[in-house]
């Protein structure tokens, strides 16, 4: 059976609200928000009795989707939130936007932007902030 897309990327956070808002000023869409809990839920995670706050943002284009959680049983166990860009396993998320010396005067992103980096390439601008929590989110910009 072929793939056929990819639904989400989920992302573990320490504070939803703020991770929501964050998200919101980059331009997705808060699709939902709900709290997932029991052995049911563990069954599926292998964590047992859980409880977790989860949100899913969802791209303005439809096609991509974040489901951030927020772990209230049991606790988050491992932080990777200050890994170098050269860690094993997943990273970062990637968001292709219009302009982003614009976006990063919004004040989510400005705050955001104090550990930040910026790159050119041939075909876009690329830069790199620590979001809430210390998520690293790379925005680029296409160049004509």
């Amino acid at each position: 059976m072929p793939l056929k897309r990819m639904d989400n990327v989920g992302i573990v956070v320490d504070d939803l609200d703020e991770t929501i808002d964050f998200f919101r000023e980059l331009g997705l869409e808060l699709e939902g928000r709900a709290a997932i809990e029991g052995e049911w839920a563990g069954r599926v995670t292998g964590l047992g009795d859980q409880h977790v706050e989860i949100a899913m943002m969802r791209t303005p284009d439809g096609h991509s989707r974040l489901e951030l959680s927020r772990f209230l049983r049991p606790p988050a166990v491992a932080d990777h939130r200050n890994a170098p860009v050269n860690a094993l396993g997943y990273l970062r998320v990637m968001f292709t936007l219009d302009d982003i010396d614009e976006t990063l005067e919004r004040p989510q992103a400005r705050r955001a932007a104090r550990r930040r980096s910026r790159g050119l390439s041939r075909h876009y601008r690329l830069c790199y902030i620590r979001g809430p929590g210390g998520l690293l989110i790379g925005l680029a910009q296409e160049l004509g």
